[in-house]
């Protein structure tokens, strides 16, 4: 099996660049983790960290532990300082295989789509540098530059603990993609073992603490449950199949200043498997997307000039899920005649699916903000098309997930009197919605064709 070694740099007595009571360790730390978490939890793949907590590790010894496993890959996690903005990726400045400089490439530019694009980050390039840990490894590495502490654009990001979460799943992403690493196939059946570092009845004073967490080099996120018709944030820092694992971690949250416990949850998959379904017939739910969002936009203003800018979220949410974004955009504007929430859900529910609004006055659920709403709507055709869990990455906040006979629709078509009762059309409405989306978009492309084609034929050479 692949064998990765994640580099957290700095640690100990050696904080890194430091700015406003920021350390880089512990940055370096907190990202480090949840990068291993997410390979773990979804790809055949063997992770180890040069350190897990915050201890002085010289840059020999990071280098001769990872010689001494014969890693396949090394991969160290910094974030920057003095005076710059961005984000950079390093490789030694010598002599390297090409294979370094593919990975290199691989790994950084789908960083770049997926995240520098997304949060209007500077993109600071592929360099090169005679850094001890990519000079001294016997493997392919790479350097990753996250941001820079000691600027203010940065650090608002680098405090969001929803940035974190985004750039430590794409970090993952990106190496599996190019290492070429396959998803787990089977889920681990049996008790697992949450460790739970704190509930919270207000989700503002949810993602504080969640910020703490991170700040001390602790990846964790936010999980939503109901209890008595009342929403609680539970902050999730780890997930255990042994118990005397998961009460270690609990014992260096509480030494951290964190108080926390252990939620047992019996017979749960603890990771991401592929499941064979049953063939439904018709267009799948699960798939890439086609159109961009900025086609998707433009087609939803050409019938309301007022709709917000959703696009980019229903693709980046569904690319996690393996779902049709541009569809399930077509759907939500089904759901929501064109964002104009002409039926019984309104505007600030953030529900552009309809969950839980089930007629006759019934509003359904409500989310605190856009992309929240988007991801339930993308959970719950999740629910349908697949029988895998929630991936670990991710917390649950569909409430209606688990009331969905998993995998009972693997297709749009197959939706018809599920999600809509008696809908014996609905699949085919969402469907005829999105080819009007596809013919819009093709008439544009036409329209640049020959915007080009005469401008070629007027230039005078």
């Amino acid at each position: 099996m692949t064998l990765i070694v994640i580099d957290p740099g700095h640690g100990g007595t050696d904080p890194g660049a430091t700015y406003k009571n920021v350390q880089e360790k512990n940055l370096n730390l907190a990202t480090s983790r949840m990068v291993r978490n997410n390979l773990v939890s979804k790809y055949e793949v063997d992770v180890a960290l040069t350190r897990d907590d915050d201890q002085t590790i010289e840059l020999k010894q990071r280098t001769d532990f990872a010689n001494a496993q014969k890693a396949d890959f090394f991969l160290s996690i910094h974030h920057n300082a003095s005076g710059g903005s961005g984000f950079e990726t390093f490789i030694f400045n010598g002599t390297v295989p090409n294979e370094t400089i593919e990975l290199q490439t691989s790994i950084h530019n789908k960083i770049a789509k997926d995240i520098l694009n997304k949060y209007g980050i500077l993109d600071r390039g592929k360099k090169r540098a005679n850094f001890h840990v990519l000079r001294e490894t016997k493997m392919n590495a790479l350097l990753i530059e996250v941001l820079f502490v000691d600027n203010e654009k940065d650090l608002k990001l680098l405090m969001n603990p929803s940035f974190i979460m985004d750039v430590s799943i794409v970090i993952a992403d990106a190496t599996a993609e190019a290492l070429k690493l396959p998803l787990k196939y089977k889920p681990i059946e049996g008790t697992l073992y949450k460790v739970i570092a704190g509930s919270f009845s207000d989700r503002e004073n949810a993602e504080n603490h969640l910020n703490k967490l991170i700040q001390k080099g602790f990846g964790a996120f936010i999980s939503t449950t109901v209890i008595d018709n009342k929403n609680f944030y539970r902050i999730q820092a780890g997930a255990f199949a042994d118990r005397e694992n998961a009460e270690a971690f609990v014992a260096k949250l509480m030494n951290a200043g964190f108080e926390s416990f252990i939620l047992t949850e019996e017979g749960m998959p603890s990771m991401l498997s592929a499941v064979p379904l049953k063939a439904d017939k018709g267009n799948k739910i699960q798939g890439e997307a086609v159109l961009s969002a900025k086609q998707m936009d433009v087609y939803a203003r050409s019938i309301n000039p007022g709709a917000p800018d959703l696009a980019e979220l229903y693709l980046s949410q569904s690319k996690k899920y393996n779902i049709r974004g541009d569809i399930a955009y077509a759907q939500a504007l089904h759901e929501t005649n064109f964002f104009r929430f002409t039926g019984d859900v309104k505007p600030e529910q953030n529900n552009f699916a309809g969950i839980g609004a089930t007629g006759g006055g019934a509003r359904g659920a409500s989310f605190p903000n856009e992309s929240t709403g988007v991801l339930a709507h993308i959970q719950h055709l999740y629910a349908y098309a697949s029988k895998s869990p929630i991936p670990a990455f991710d917390q649950k906040v569909d409430p209606r997930f688990d009331l969905v006979n998993r995998g009972s629709a693997t297709t749009w078509q197959a939706l018809n009197g599920k999600w809509a009762v008696p809908g014996t059309t609905y699949g085919q409405l969402i469907l005829g919605l999105y080819k009007n989306m596809l013919e819009a978009a093709l008439k544009e492309i036409e329209k640049e064709r020959i915007k080009v084609k005469t401008a070629i034929k007027n230039l005078e050479i």
